[in-house]
């Protein structure tokens, strides 16, 4: 991000004239409206050097509200909600499933889950392309991506249950 307010970070690089209507929008899809209007100057607030310090969840989801406002042709989000939980990954991924229809979509990830609806995964591993196929048709062969998929299943599995065991004791 640059050294100026929230909304200028929104619209920056746009090419047309944008209103605070639009930018307002773009934000609540990008599920970042909330935190924006919690800073005392809203939308008017300084990040960088002489503003407020964003978090790296607020930061993408800065970029993913600009990205909403320039409504490109192709799309290339990389790892665009590693910074952010889960309940805010589903809202941005809401969004995002608006914008991709009509487009080339390019999602680079890490989460499988980020990537279950696409039309046609390629996993990488070491540079190479070593499988491709939709998200039911690499599950059920064995390879890199199934591997995947059962540890990180697996891993929010057991953080389900330690969070309702917790919650229990409480």
């Amino acid at each position: 991000l640059f050294s100026t307010t929230i909304k200028e970070n929104i619209n920056y690089g746009l090419e047309r004239e944008v209103s605070l209507d639009e930018i307002i929008l773009a934000a609540k899809a990008a599920a970042i409206h909330d935190s924006i209007m919690a800073f005392p100057d809203g939308y008017d607030t300084m990040v960088g050097e002489k503003g407020v310090s964003l978090s790296g969840g607020q930061k993408q989801r800065i970029t993913i509200a600009r990205t909403i406002l320039k409504d490109p042709a192709i799309l290339i989000l990389d790892d665009s909600t590693s910074a952010v939980d889960a309940a805010t990954e589903e809202r941005i991924k809401a969004a995002l499933q608006k914008l991709m229809v009509g487009r080339t979509n390019f999602i680079i990830a890490h989460r499988i889950q980020t990537l279950k609806m696409a039309d046609r995964i390629l996993v990488m591993d070491q540079g190479k392309i070593v499988q491709e196929g939709t998200h039911q048709e690499l599950v059920e062969i064995d390879g890199f991506y199934k591997q995947v998929f059962i540890l990180q299943t697996s891993i929010e599995e057991d953080l389900q249950q330690e969070l309702a065991v917790a919650a229990l004791k409480e």
